[in-house]
């Protein structure tokens, strides 16, 4: 956009915003902007030049894309709509619904033998296994069954034994939060990871805690309750801060402090605090430096490599493509799980849809949907940049792109 067509536009945002009655505080809150990126965008400094930034525009003042920007593409027509088919994390939904083990308070379940914390061990770690590789279906159903197992553990286990219970429980619940938050599932989300903080905290295990909360805030982002992520992972991050500061804290420690500054960045890209995400990053690379590998500690796979999988995230949430695709271009995730080499994947084809790369941005997203085919057919993200690429294609999208876009359901 040049300048002339950045004031027209936004003399044009200030109209309609004037015409429904609203002061742009009341806009930038229905749309997840601050008053100040309103403020720019309608006096011209802030250009709107990607197609979801200003449907959410659009939406935000009531009226079509083509109302807002004449010249904007026609959205293309939609396919009739599926039987809609069951969600991988169905069943998973049905087990936090209610109490967790009824039959123990009224004493009516008695176990033939104490379930072996061994054996619910190996099957948490199986859980985060099918978490880091996107396979939610199979997670759904292994959790279905150690769940159950884990809740009545840690209340009918030996008392020596119950601590551990509830980490093994705190673990199994975050493993769902995480898989709740990348299928779209963000109310489920929440409540997982809540009960991941309970269990933690009867547990004995502090960080535990910390890192339950790091999924509560990533649900919260996901809900779009941005005040809330704040004030959960900064709350966190400060007592975390100052514990750090006052000795050597342990690596753990440190993973769990910059997975927090990282969900902070995010909360400041998708609020559009550009400065304040950015510090967010430097932050968050300071504990990277300071922590010198890669770790997966609480599963929050936190180092340097994952620091810059989020740097890419946030200049795309950014809409600063050009940085994003730089920084892609030095980052080696193989050592990463699927899921987070997917994710990043999925970054860079977003980051060459806002570039107008059809090419490579449908490259990106089917490299992504091999190493992690639920989470590119259920991600809000992908699925947004996939419908983009189709309404700009048109009538030459690709077989290969149309493909994506019904498995992923983009265009209903």
């Amino acid at each position: 956009m040049t300048p002339d067509e950045r004031r027209a536009f936004g003399a044009r945002v200030a109209q309609l915003r004037r015409q429904r009655g609203l002061k742009q505080d009341e806009l930038a809150a229905a749309i997840n902007r601050t008053a100040s990126w309103v403020s720019q965008v309608e006096r011209g400094v802030q250009p709107v030049v990607r197609l979801d930034v200003l449907q959410l525009l659009a939406d935000g003042l009531g009226v079509s894309v083509q109302v807002l920007r004449p010249d904007a593409p026609l959205p293309a027509t939609p396919p009739p709509p599926a039987d809609e088919e069951p969600n991988d994390l169905d069943e998973a939904r049905l087990l936090i619904s209610g109490h967790p083990a009824l039959d123990v308070l009224l004493a009516e379940h008695q176990p033939a033998k104490t379930p072996s914390l061994a054996e619910l061990r190996t099957a948490v770690g199986e859980a985060w296994s099918l978490t880091h590789a996107a396979r939610f279906a199979e997670l759904s159903a292994a959790l279905g069954r150690v769940l159950p197992r884990l809740e009545r553990a840690t209340r009918t286990a030996p008392l020596d034994d119950r601590a551990e219970a509830h980490r093994l429980l705190s673990q199994a619940y975050q493993a769902l939060a995480a898989a709740f938050v990348r299928q779209d599932e963000a109310d489920a989300a929440w409540v997982a990871a809540d009960r991941s903080i309970r269990a933690a905290e009867q547990s004995g295990e502090p960080l535990n805690v910390f890192a339950g909360i790091y999924r509560l805030a990533q649900a919260f982002v996901r809900l779009k309750h941005l005040d809330q992520a704040e004030h959960a992972a900064s709350s966190a991050v400060a007592v975390l801060a100052r514990h750090s500061a006052t000795g050597s804290p342990q690596p753990e420690e440190l993973s769990v402090l910059g997975s927090l500054h990282l969900v902070l960045a995010l909360v400041a890209a998708r609020s559009g605090q550009r400065e304040q995400a950015r510090q967010q990053i430097s932050k968050a690379r300071e504990v990277a430096a300071r922590l010198g590998s890669d770790r997966n500690d609480f599963n929050l796979e936190f180092g340097p490599t994952n620091v810059e999988i989020q740097a890419v995230s946030t200049a795309v949430d950014l809409g600063d493509a050009g940085e994003a695709l730089d920084l892609g271009k030095q980052i080696n995730a193989d050592r990463l799980s699927p899921e987070r080499r997917s994710r990043l994947l999925m970054d860079l084809g977003r980051a060459h849809a806002q570039r107008r790369h059809t090419g490579e941005a449908l490259e990106c997203l089917l490299r992504a949907e091999e190493l992690a085919p639920e989470t590119v057919r259920t991600h809000v993200s992908a699925r947004s940049t996939i419908r983009e690429l189709v309404l700009v294609a048109g009538g030459s999208a690709s077989p290969d792109l149309l493909g994506l876009a019904e498995r992923a359901n983009a265009l209903e």
